[in-house]
Order: C-alpha cells, then sequence, then structure tokens
C-alpha cells in the first residue's frame, strides 16, 4: 500500500507540475488552485502515508514538530502566497512560481506526515493533535475559499484568462478557484481530520483493548 501511494502521488506531482502548469494559462487563478489544492491535498497525504514509518518519518525524530505546528506553517504558507502582490510575481517569475510550489509541497507533507507518522508511543496523542490541526487546517480553507469566492472584486489579473480552453473574466476565474478550494482542499481536510479522530476513538474502545489483550 506504501508503494502504490508513492507512485500514485508522484504520478500526480508529474501531472501538476510537468504537464498542467507548464501547457496551461498561468495566470488563470483556476488553474493555480487546481495545482494548489492537488499538491497539498493529493499529492502531500499520499507520499506522506508512504513516507511514514520509514527513515524518512522526521516527526519521529523531532517530538515537537506537532500537527499544530505544522498547520499553523501551511496557514503562513497558503495566506501568505494568495496575497495579490505576490500572486502577480508568481505569474510573471517562473522561479517565484517554482518556489511557490515547492512552499505548498513541503508544508503540505509536513503537515500530513506530522498527523500520519511520529513514533508509536503517544501515537493517539498524536492522532488527536492531528486531527485538531487538520480540522483547523479546513476551517482555514474554508474561509479563504469562501472569501475569493464571494468577493465583490477580482484581487488578481485585470484581463481574461483561459482555463482549459474556456474563456473566463478575472473574477468568474476567482470564484471558479475559490470553490475548487472549498469543495477539495477543505473536504479533504476535513476528511483527513475526522478520520483521525475517529482511528483514535476506535483504539480506546473495549473492543479494541481487548484485540490488544
Amino acid at each position: 500500500m506504501k508503494r502504490a501511494s508513492l507512485y500514485t502521488g508522484l504520478i500526480l506531482l508529474v501531472a501538476l507540475w510537468g504537464v498542467l502548469l507548464p501547457f496551461a494559462d498561468r495566470a488563470s487563478f483556476t488553474i493555480h488552485m487546481i495545482a494548489h489544492m492537488g499538491v497539498v491535498a493529493g499529492v502531500a497525504p499520499l507520499v506522506a502515508i508512504s513516507l511514514s514509518g520509514t527513515r524518512f518519518d522526521f516527526p519521529a525524530r523531532w517530538p515537537w514538530f506537532s500537527p499544530i505546528v505544522a498547520s499553523i506553517l501551511e496557514l503562513a504558507a497558503v495566506w501568505v502566497w494568495h496575497i495579490p502582490a505576490l500572486r502577480a510575481v508568481s505569474e510573471s517569475s517562473p522561479f517565484i512560481a517554482a518556489l511557490e510550489q515547492i512552499t505548498f509541497l513541503v508544508a503540505g507533507l509536513a503537515l500530513w506526515l506530522s498527523c500520519l507518522g511520529g513514533l508509536e508511543a503517544g501515537r493517539d496523542g498524536r492522532r488527536m493533535a492531528g486531527a485538531i490541526g487538520l480540522l483547523f487546517t479546513s476551517m482555514h480553507m474554508t474561509l479563504l475559499g469562501a472569501l475569493l469566492a464571494l468577493s465583490p472584486r477580482a484581487l488578481y489579473g485585470s484581463g481574461d484568462v483561459s482555463c482549459f480552453g474556456i474563456p473566463l473574466t478575472p473574477i468568474v476565474d476567482q470564484q471558479a478557484g475559490g470553490v475548487i478550494m472549498l469543495l477539495v482542499g477543505a473536504a479533504i481536510y476535513l476528511v483527513g481530520g475526522v478520520s483521525l479522530l475517529a482511528t483514535m476513538l476506535n483504539s480506546g474502545s473495549p473492543q479494541a483493548s481487548r484485540r490488544r489483550g
């Protein structure tokens, strides 16, 4: 399962970074959001599953790097890179765009691995912290997605863009990107948080205790 998760994550990453971003209209905020959500809510959890319990499981070596710390770092990465001035720079500079994408990948991978990896000792506590971290991330992505989707004016760009051949005005492009963040990013982090919480509660049930005994 871990090998399949790794290969699936890498294939998705190649599709996003090697096909979508180079050949799509990088000025499109919708394209940006598809790549962003694909990296943090698709590639990152898949790769984190494959790395948990291996020598690359850095939360096992750094117990202080909790899911709460990781969720705050992801919040900073997501909100800072969506400042309109930085978005404009990213659209105009391939180097800055690459730095942006790498930041999303590192922040997403750090959060998911901090939730799914770590030492066996204290695993229930880490799961609880992971559930809180993922639910917190889901909430701030919901907030940002809603702000982008409901904004009365375009925050990014001033001209029409093309999204998979469909011409979009700046405000419609921004609204579509906000909806993608709401439907994909917020939902996946919510499911991840609830799943961790359910796993923790199930591990402490009498039935689970009897099975371990």
